[in-house]
């Protein structure tokens, strides 16, 4: 089933400033709240629905994208919208808190925090850009403990409520008529304490581990594309899913071609007797072994540029190419042989008449200007 306009979605023009988005989402929010709506399907993929639009309009970024190319140019840098529930209420937490006065499902708990995201830089030459490639890529990063599952925790044993706040959290303390709370630094805030920390990871639910991925990336990337990985950030807290891995990329310069977005652009050195009688010349292009025979037009001058159509680079956002140009540099000989200099002379005879005429034309106009 295709996807609804995210502007639809909210009900809001596409025009819609940052507090208008927020007040349309609240509305939606409010009104098909799981915990308003137990057990209503359609509540639900409603509620799943406004946080997606949400989450791309309130981002500047993402909004762009989407403004521009929809809901595949969203896919394409790997946006895929919310996993579930738990995943919607970990990035909004705050805002709930807002709307409702309570967090994610109610209730007075610690919340559900995702886990951080991490970038990984990736350089390619023009080439690989051009083709696309598969990478594996390695890295460092937190992961949940496979032995305590992420509890930080000995299997069997328990935690105890925290004797400094009584379970709280919080500790409090009066000044004048009011009282102030502050988080528990006994036990940070959680309520409770650790009676037998895991051996593997000390209690922290979390090991440093080498992980290795394969990417796929796609022909056309540039040097600031970036690929999303959901989920192959760090290890959420208290439930929370884990954070995404950002590939930034970023393309080398290559010897022969000048990049302009899917634009290629290059430098063609000619003699002057091709420039003046025209020529047929074979080029290297990206994706072809056997490169490409540019025609040189007679007459071409020097610094003319010539275009070569759907020989540049592939488009992310769509199949069409961009084009070759190449700049024609016309290069004189330093040294003549003597039968060179024979011709050259005798055409400079025949046009010697007509070149002096020329140039007294261009001096005259010189003068008056």
């Amino acid at each position: 089933m295709s996807k609804r306009d995210y502007y639809e979605v909210l009900g809001i023009s596409r025009t819609a400033q940052d507090e208008e988005i927020k007040k349309a989402y609240r509305k939606l929010a409010m009104k098909y709240h799981p915990d308003r709506n137990p057990e209503d399907h359609e509540a639900e993929e409603r509620f799943k629905e406004a946080a997606e639009a949400y989450e791309v309009l309130r981002d500047g970024e993402k909004r762009e994208i989407y403004n521009r190319f929809g809901h595949e140019g969203l896919a394409g840098t790997g946006f895929r919208g919310f996993s579930g529930f738990e995943d919607i209420f970990s990035s909004f937490g705050d805002i709930f808190e807002e709307f409702f006065g309570f967090g994610a499902r109610g209730g007075r708990r610690t919340r559900a925090r995702k886990g951080n995201s991490l970038r990984y830089d990736l350089e390619l030459t023009l080439e690989e850009a051009f083709s696309g490639k598969e990478q594996e890529i390695a890295f460092k990063k937190w992961a949940s403990c496979e032995t305590c599952g992420g509890s930080g925790m000995t299997s069997g044993s328990e935690r105890k409520t925290c004797s400094t706040c009584q379970g709280r959290g919080q500790i409090y303390r009066s000044q004048g008529f009011f009282q102030i709370g502050t988080t528990c630094p006994a036990c940070q805030g959680e309520g409770s304490i650790m009676t037998d920390p895991c051996e593997e990871c000390k209690g922290r639910g979390k090991v440093r581990i080498d992980r290795k991925i394969t990417l796929k990336i796609p022909p056309g990337v540039d040097t600031g594309s970036q690929l999303r990985l959901q989920g192959e950030g760090e290890p959420g807290e208290f439930g929370g899913p884990p954070g995404d891995l950002f590939v930034m990329i970023h393309c080398r310069e290559h010897g022969f071609f000048k990049r302009e977005g899917a634009h290629l652009i290059c430098e063609i050195p000619i003699s002057f007797v091709q420039a003046a009688l025209g020529s047929v010349i074979p080029i290297p292009v990206l994706g072809s072994e056997g490169g490409h025979d540019l025609e040189i037009p007679a007459g071409t001058q020097p610094g003319d540029i010539l275009t070569v159509q759907g020989m540049g680079m592939p488009g992310l956002q769509r199949d069409k190419r961009g084009d070759l140009f190449a700049r024609v540099n016309v290069k004189i000989p330093g040294k003549l042989t003597a039968r060179q200099r024979e011709l050259l002379e005798a055409f400079a005879g025949t046009e010697g008449h007509k070149e002096s005429r020329n140039q007294k034309g261009f001096w005259k106009k010189i003068t008056k200007s």
